[in-house]
């Protein structure tokens, strides 16, 4: 749609970044048994296909950025809080694939 807002992408080392920094609150849209066997240290699990914005927790004044496994789901989750006027419009581009592609930890099991 033209003039729609787009929505912030940022890569896996402005995540891990900002994780580190304690500015922002990593919510992965992917369903608990991803999440169970995979995930980012630090991230909240709040699967897509029970997604609400308006039940997600309070980030405390820190930017809430959504993660998924490849960035569908998360830019998905991002258009839901879009229509549902949450000002929620940041995701890790690339999702859990580029975070480890990047190098970064993550905790298994």
């Amino acid at each position: 749609m033209f003039g729609a807002p787009k929505t912030k992408d940022l890569t896996p080392q402005q995540v891990k970044t900002a994780l580190d920094a304690h500015e922002i609150l990593l919510i992965d849209v992917r369903e608990p048994d991803e999440f169970a066997a995979e995930k980012i240290e630090g991230a909240l699990n709040v699967p897509l296909s029970s997604f609400n914005p308006a039940a997600l927790p309070d980030a405390g004044g820190k930017t809430v950025v959504l993660q998924c496994a490849g960035g569908k789901r998360s830019a998905m989750a991002v258009d839901h809080c879009r229509k549902a006027n949450q000002a929620i419009e940041t995701h890790l581009a690339g999702g859990l694939a580029a975070w480890k592609a990047a190098g970064l930890p993550t905790i298994t099991g």
